[in-house]
Parts: structure tokens; C-alpha cells; sequence
């Protein structure tokens, strides 16, 4: 059964809750090899979904022990056209396997739900290129084009919404958010950003939120901004405009590191739980529309508990 709409976190002022780091987690918690950082071949067979599965579990736990709404992200970030084919996927492909996930997404959600802990199934969809380097542009039809396939696979498997994350440029978020308007199907937005708080481009987080809102008509439900550790964008949030409030939900590296650092890194740096939740914390009392609360490189079920005791004691 589908989330209703009014518990989809644009729609309501309670908090949501959603996972940590999952690729990290599973390579260098896990030890399990992920080409091309693809979590969604996992679960193609049973031992792989029942892993995934564990890694959900706990998370999901502590939302239904705080009696909030849960976010359940679909490990499809790779599960677009170029990425699909690197694996040996074709379009029709992975218009199957987007359909397949959401489904499962769908039997963990009537497990779990409750009424107190509504459980969103949200369709991810990742970056065409690197989500670190910007790499060949698209404009926006190009980027609707592109996306509209994957977009498409999630309603009609049942999504109640999708999320576009890690995206490090305005034309390509502004082309998934048409597909998505096109397909009916609730969207958001989360962008990453450089140790500066400005996207990869050199673009503002003002400035792309504002150009994507003007050029859809306000389409995303909200913004969030992943992949950045919230000392790399404290400062940009701390400046006045509206557009401050389109942004609903982070979800922060662990490290302080950039994305740059990161891609060397052979060791995982988790970074200090406990001062992460402090940062939330900071964030979540001046902005008191922050809604969605995850994590991700770095972040595992540490982490959101030292967010969930600082922001939802």
C-alpha cells in the first residue's frame, strides 16, 4: 500500500528519518565489492537482499522507536542508462530492475509501517556522470530525456516519490524534475556541494535552487543538499533568503574531507559521530523546517543515532 500524500515529508511538519552511507557501509564495513559503486545488483539474488535488508533494519528501528516517518531510499543511484550499461545492463534492463526494487522497497514498507511510522518508498535517482565532477553537461531537455526512463519505471512500480541526489549542476536537477512533473510522480532535490558551499560549477546553492524553481515553476517538493560534511555549507545556510526555506532535509558525509580527499581515501574516515549530531542540531534550530535527517559517505547507524539524540531525544 502507498504512502498517502499527506505523509509525504513535504506535506508534513514531523520529522522523517532515512539511512546512513549505504555503498561506503557495504564496501569498507562489509567488504563487499561494488563496481562502479552499484548497490542496486545486490538484490538480484537472496543473499545479496538479505544484506541489504540488514542494513535497513536499523535504521528503520529507530524511527519506529521515536514514532516518526521514515524515508526508505531505493539503492538505485547507479540504476541510470550510462552506469547500467559500465555493468552489463541494458535500458530494458533497468527499466526491470528500477521496477523490481521499488517493489521491494514496497514489502519492506508494509512490514514495518505503522501508523505512527509512515514509510516512504523513494525512488533515487542518481547523476548521469560523477557526482564529485560535473564531467559533459546536459541541458535541461537533454537531462529530462535522459532521466525520464528511470523516472517513468518508479510510478509505475509504485513509488509514492523520487529523489534526485548528489546532483552538482542546475540543468541536469531541472531536467529530472520535468520528467518527474510530466509522470506525476512527487520529486526532490539534494545537491551537493565543494568545501566552499558552492556546487562544482561555482554556482551558489542560492543560485540553483532559485534557477531550478524558476525554470519548473517550483516543482521539487524541497531541497536537500548530501555528500558535503555540514562544515562545508554551515556558512552558506547561515545567509538570509527565501530559498533558505525550500531546503528540507541533510544528509552529510561523515568526514571533513573533500570530494577530492575522498576519492583517495583508501581507509574510511567516519569522522565524529557525536559532532555531527551537534551540527544537526545547530542547523535543525535555526532552520526549523529541516524535515528529512540521514547521512551519507562515511555515515552508518552510529551516526544517526548521535543525530537522533541530538535533534529527537
Amino acid at each position: 500500500m502507498a504512502a498517502s500524500i499527506s505523509s509525504l515529508p513535504s506535506m508534513t511538519d514531523g520529522p522523517f528519518l532515512t539511512d546512513g552511507g549505504l555503498e561506503t557501509t557495504l564496501v569498507f564495513h562489509d567488504g563487499i565489492d561494488l563496481p562502479c559503486f552499484a548497490a542496486f545488483p545486490l538484490l538480484r539474488d537472496e543473499k545479496g537482499r538479505g544484506r541489504i535488508e540488514r542494513y535497513y533494519e536499523p535504521y528503520i528501528r529507530m524511527a519506529l522507536a521515536r514514532r516518526i516517518g521514515f524515508l526508505l531510499d531505493t539503492p538505485t543511484w547507479r540504476a541510470n542508462r550510462d552506469w547500467g550499461a559500465r555493468l552489463g545492463y541494458s535500458p530494458e534492463d533497468l527499466e526491470v530492475v528500477n521496477r523490481e526494487v521499488v517493489r521491494w522497497a514496497r514489502s519492506m514498507s508494509e512490514l514495518y509501517a505503522t501508523p505512527d511510522t509512515p514509510i516512504v518508498v523513494n525512488g533515487v535517482i542518481g547523476p548521469r556522470g560523477d557526482g564529485y565532477r560535473p564531467g559533459s553537461l546536459m541541458s535541461p531537455d537533454q537531462a529530462q530525456d535522459y532521466h525520464a526512463a528511470q523516472v517513468s519505471a518508479f510510478r509505475d512500480a509504485g513509488a509514492d516519490m523520487a529523489s534526485a541526489m548528489t546532483i552538482n549542476y542546475a540543468e541536469e536537477a531541472i531536467g529530472i524534475v520535468r520528467a518527474a512533473g510530466s509522470a506525476g510522480l512527487p520529486i526532490a532535490v539534494s545537491f551537493t556541494v565543494e568545501t566552499d558551499g558552492s556546487l562544482a560549477t561555482g554556482d551558489s546553492l542560492a543560485d540553483a535552487i532559485r534557477r531550478v524553481d524558476d525554470a519548473t515553476h517550483g516543482g521539487p517538493a524541497y531541497y536537500m543538499i548530501n555528500c558535503a560534511h555540514p562544515d562545508h555549507f554551515e556558512d552558506a545556510l547561515g545567509t538570509d533568503g527565501s530559498w533558505i526555506r525550500r531546503v528540507g532535509g541533510i544528509r552529510a558525509n561523515a568526514s571533513t574531507k573533500s570530494h577530492a580527499e575522498l576519492d583517495e581515501s583508501l581507509e574510511l574516515d567516519i569522522g565524529d559521530p557525536a559532532d555531527l549530531g551537534r551540527r544537526y542540531r545547530a542547523l535543525r534550530d535555526r532552520m526549523g523546517h529541516l524535515r528529512v535527517l540521514g547521512g551519507c559517505c562515511g555515515t552508518d547507524h552510529r551516526h544517526i543515532a548521535a543525530i537522533c539524540e541530538a535533534c529527537l531525544p
